[in-house]
């Protein structure tokens, strides 16, 4: 009798059946969603950019390790922020339109170098282009399509700096070159050719406040204070009609003053306006303010408006030293008897420049006797002046010539009876000799009543400028 096996089967068919369809459905998921190891081993493609491949493999020892802190670390963390940090930047730089994107431009369609050269001893313009590697046919092309850009590029300069700028391909595409201290050059290709444009910085123009006590001089203190030597000058200008500054001058005198500067690179303009100023001289203080009126006509007033400006300077010689006074009893020292001295001797080296003291018409410009070299210059209906012992006239000075008050007339010297450099001058009165020390001198007009308001807002702050200005000198001197 043939045995049959019986045993009965260890699970259900009906279990094994559903065993086969989950293992069915397991294996569709994963071939449909894959794992995190292989999505981040992927290759990212940006549509625009192209496939970046932020694949890493990795061998059993190049596992990273996990601190003994940190066991949450995963083993794909660093290669996922890798592939967002890509992703972000290249959406980055797309153009955020809300619609289509725009095509990149290649780096090799938007690149340019820059080239610096600077021009040599010897250099000619040819030879700066060939140093940046511009042909000789763009240079004829700059030079031709102006006259004024080949006249501003005529004379190059050494040390002079030319900045080009070339496309990728080598074509110059802009160049920059400084002119001058103030006026750079620039010129710049397009479809039409080459256009240039010339561009003038304005200098940046601040108020400076300085003060000085004289001691020896007033040019050493004045330097001391900061003060070119022109400033100086034109400081005792500004005052030269109440101010005697051959004999007036003494220890202790004090000056303010105001003025613009002009910073031009490293180097200052030497066309410093002093916009106010006060001088102390001997106890008494006289002020000045600078105006420009409505014409654009600059003088100087005081502070309520009245001419610093008067018909006549009192000196005809800067910083001179008077040698003899005016005089009726006075003993001549070549002649040796007594001679009225009918003017005043202002002592000073060969050379030293003559100033008219007045507007007028030369009477005389020549020989005169015992005066040698002089000039006489008639100043209206009533006045008159005679300078002598000249060693020579200004340039283009002669009889009949109009003169200006300050303009140099002639230069100090020992012509006609005279015994060493010196000055002599003269002042007339309606044809009487007077003392041009003593005599009052007359003023000039004040500000015009229709631009006194006008006067006041431009030269107030300015006084209120320098008052404040020595109120914090003198404080801080106290420290």
């Amino acid at each position: 009798m043939t045995h049959k096996d019986t045993k009965a089967p260890l699970y259900p068919k009906s279990h094994i059946l559903a065993a086969s369809g989950v293992a069915a459905l397991l294996s569709l998921a994963l071939l449909v969603f894959p794992s995190r190891e292989v999505e981040a081993k992927k290759p990212f493609i940006h549509p625009e950019i192209g496939s970046v491949s932020t694949q890493i493999e990795k061998t059993d020892d190049q596992k990273p390790e996990l601190s003994s802190d940190d066991e949450t670390v995963q083993p794909f963390a660093e290669i996922e922020v890798a592939s967002d940090s890509l992703h972000d930047s290249a959406e980055q730089s797309l153009p955020q339109t809300g619609g289509d994107a725009l095509p990149i431009a290649t780096p090799s369609s938007v690149s340019t170098t820059k080239k610096v050269v600077t021009a040599s001893k010897g250099d000619t313009l040819s030879a700066v282009f060939a140093k940046a590697g511009v042909p000789d046919s763009t240079l004829k092309e700059i030079l031709g399509s102006s006259k004024e850009t080949a006249r501003q590029l005529k004379h190059i300069k050494t040390g002079q700096k030319f900045e080009f700028t070339l496309s990728a391909n080598g074509e110059l595409q802009t160049l920059q070159t400084t002119l001058d201290r103030r006026k750079t050059l620039e010129i710049n290709k397009s479809a039409e050719g080459f256009s240039s444009e010339r561009e003038t910085a304005k200098p940046e123009v601040r108020t400076v406040y300085t003060r000085g006590v004289i001691g020896s001089s007033l040019f050493l203190a004045a330097k001391k204070a900061g003060l070119s030597h022109s400033m100086t000058q034109a400081l005792s200008n500004i005052f030269a009609y109440d101010i005697d500054f051959a004999q007036d001058i003494r220890r202790g005198d004090e000056f303010e003053v105001v003025y613009e500067e002009k910073p031009l690179g490293s180097k200052h303009s030497n066309q410093n306006n002093i916009l106010a100023a006060r001088f102390v001289n001997r106890g008494k203080t006289y002020t000045a303010v600078r105006y420009t009126d409505k014409q654009g006509v600059a003088n100087y007033y005081t502070a309520d408006g009245n001419s610093m400006r008067k018909a006549f300077i009192r000196t005809p010689v800067d910083f001179a030293r008077i040698s003899s006074r005016f005089s009726n009893g006075r003993r001549h020292p070549i002649l040796n008897k007594i001679r009225a001295h009918k003017g005043v001797d202002y002592a000073a080296p060969h050379g030293t420049p003559i100033r008219a003291t007045g507007d007028g018409k030369v009477q005389l410009a020549g020989r005169k006797g015992g005066y040698g070299n002089t000039v006489i210059i008639q100043h209206g209906n009533r006045h008159q002046t005679l300078y002598a012992h000249m060693q020579g006239f200004a340039k283009g000075l002669r009889t009949g010539s109009t003169v200006k008050q300050g303009q140099i007339i002639g230069y100090i010297g020992t012509t006609g009876l005279s015994t060493g450099p010196h000055l002599h001058y003269e002042f007339q009165i309606n044809g009487t000799h007077v003392d041009p020390l003593s005599q009052k001198l007359p003023m000039a007009d004040p500000i015009a009543r229709g631009e006194r308001q006008r006067f006041l807002q431009q030269t107030q702050p300015l006084m209120a400028q320098m008052n404040q200005e020595k109120n914090t000198m003198l404080a801080m001197d106290k420290r």
